[in-house]
């Protein structure tokens, strides 16, 4: 990948200073800048530090969802089904660029499993799926 280079003339130019101070800021380690030959290159990435200007960033959209589903009136064992089928699907069925994550909890009294999923939109999606069908499935 070819990134922009300036020479310190050019920087002086650019920043409104004399040459002799964009060296001096280059030898104090102030200006970072690679010597080829008897000239020092300034990278743009490294200019626009030493500026504080905003380099483009490329973003890239995530978006993520966050689930919770409570299923009551469940044995203990049927949660722990649902539970560990849950978890060993997210962990084998292909998910491993989109991982989900996967927490649960079982409260004894109420007979309440909690299935808390956090993952991408389609992923998450297939998981509840499945699990629905388990859970109607277990009644």
């Amino acid at each position: 990948m070819s990134q922009e280079m300036y020479s310190v003339e050019q920087v002086a130019d650019l920043l409104g200073l004399h040459v002799r101070t964009v060296r001096n800021y280059v030898r104090e380690g102030r200006l970072k800048a690679v010597r080829i030959g008897k000239q020092y290159r300034i990278a743009r990435d490294d200019l626009d530090a030493f500026t504080g200007a905003e380099s483009k960033v490329r973003r890239t959209r995530h978006v993520e969802v966050s689930s919770i589903v409570e299923i009551d009136a469940i044995s203990r064992e049927d949660a722990g089904r649902i539970a560990m089928g849950a978890v060993g699907a997210a962990n084998t069925r292909g998910y491993q660029e989109r991982p989900l994550r996967i927490e649960t909890a079982y409260d004894e009294v109420r007979g309440r499993l909690k299935l808390i999923v956090l993952g991408d939109l389609t992923t998450t999606a297939e998981l509840l799926r499945w699990v629905a069908l388990l859970a109607e499935g277990e009644t």
